[in-house]
């Protein structure tokens, strides 16, 4: 075995990278990362850094592989550590650069540890978890893993960190006939404010549909970019993802983009964009033009839950955070991070607020699950 960096995706054969990750989540996947590094979103310009982590046989073949950045920041992570890197700095302790594997501007759970067996990805997280050691880096993070995969990690040394996200799930047996049946498992109060916020629209004369990335041309891709990049300039900040970026990927046929559009008469007044694959919905970006009284959840929300039921789709993972998503069908669901850091005086630190942080979450997840919007515990949920 052997480990490598590789300073581009590029560097090896798409096939041979996404063999190792399970399918059905597309965010791992080869053509997605390189895009993202082709068109000027995750660059050291940006602050990310590819060093894709990779561990080979003799032959060069692929045995496990991660994704790795250098970061000279924490921005687009979504598994926030400020607090971290200023108590650092206010011991002394240099916290950036630091290595980070993870989806770019992606608070999605899902594999990042791909192998062919079980000592491969034993071999690769032990190297992952030693990289601060050796590169000058003062930590290794890893975001948004499966527990499976955070608890290999915490097995070889790894703090963990859980948080929480909503995600819908559909009816496990046979799923929801439709919007109105969904509405029916609800108790009376929430069912009653989802008709309310939805009733907001009709009269607004907005259509909305939901299309594959290939139906829009490259005009309507740019009209709808500049939608999504107006929701980054109202917080006074440019857009993660770049126009090129649209243009390539969400354009490519049969690929997994899915966009949702609100439609005054001729016009595109907002847009929300998704990626579908294997049996879940995921909710990453929106924009809009104008304000509508309801016009954010009907487009990333309830828009979304219609899709899922029409393609029989089991879970809609809509984005990070977002307790006003309990209200409306959604279920809190533990998300899950591991994190090495060198300088022991800083991991002894960020260890004892792990474990706090840890019992806090799991309470909050139990009284959250005691106040869902169902009538009553389904079965298998």
């Amino acid at each position: 075995m052997r480990l490598r960096h590789l300073a581009r995706i590029a560097e090896v054969p798409a096939e041979a990278w996404d063999a190792l990750f399970p399918a059905g989540y597309p965010f791992i996947r080869h053509d997605w990362l390189r895009a993202l590094e082709e068109h000027g979103c995750a660059t050291p310009e940006s602050g990310w850094t590819p060093c894709h982590l990779v561990l080979e046989d003799d032959a060069g073949g692929l045995l496990a592989a991660a994704p790795l950045y250098l970061k000279a920041h924490s921005w687009g992570e979504f598994v926030f550590d400020f607090a971290w890197a200023e108590g650092a700095q206010q011991a002394g302790i240099r916290y950036y650069p630091k290595l980070l594997s993870a989806v770019p501007f992606t608070p999605s759970s899902g594999p990042r540890l791909g192998a062919r067996d079980a000592p491969s990805r034993a071999a690769l997280i032990s190297a992952l978890l030693q990289l601060p050691e050796h590169s000058g880096a003062s930590s290794w993070h890893g975001l948004f893993l499966p527990e499976a995969e955070a608890e290999a990690c915490a097995e070889q040394g790894a703090l963990r960190r859980h948080d929480l996200q909503f995600h819908w799930h559909n009816r496990p047996e046979g799923g929801y006939a439709d919007f109105e049946d969904f509405l029916a498992a609800l108790s009376h109060d929430k069912r009653k404010k989802i008709r309310q916020e939805r009733r907001k629209l009709e009269g607004s004369g907005l259509r909305f549909e939901t299309l594959p990335g290939e139906a829009f041309g490259e005009a309507q891709w740019a009209e709808l970019y500049a939608l999504y990049a107006n929701t980054y300039e109202e917080r006074g900040q440019p857009p993660y993802l770049s126009l090129d970026f649209f243009l390539d990927y969400a354009r490519r046929p049969g690929g997994p983009v899915r966009v949702t559009v609100a439609r005054d008469g001729a016009r595109t007044v907002a847009m929300a964009l998704l990626l579908q694959d294997g049996n879940r919905l995921y909710g990453r970006h929106w924009g809009a033009a104008e304000r509508y009284d309801g016009l954010h959840f009907e487009t990333c929300y309830y828009q979304g839950v219609q899709h899922c039921i029409r393609e029989g789709l089991a879970v809609y993972d809509a984005g990070a955070q977002g307790e006003h998503k309990l209200a409306r069908g959604f279920d809190p669901v533990m998300t899950h991070s591991v994190h090495s850091i060198s300088d022991p005086r800083l991991a002894q630190a960020v260890a004892r607020a792990l474990s706090r942080e840890r019992l806090l979450v799991a309470a909050r997840q139990q009284q959250l699950w005691e106040h869902r919007a169902y009538r009553h515990a389904e079965p298998g949920r």
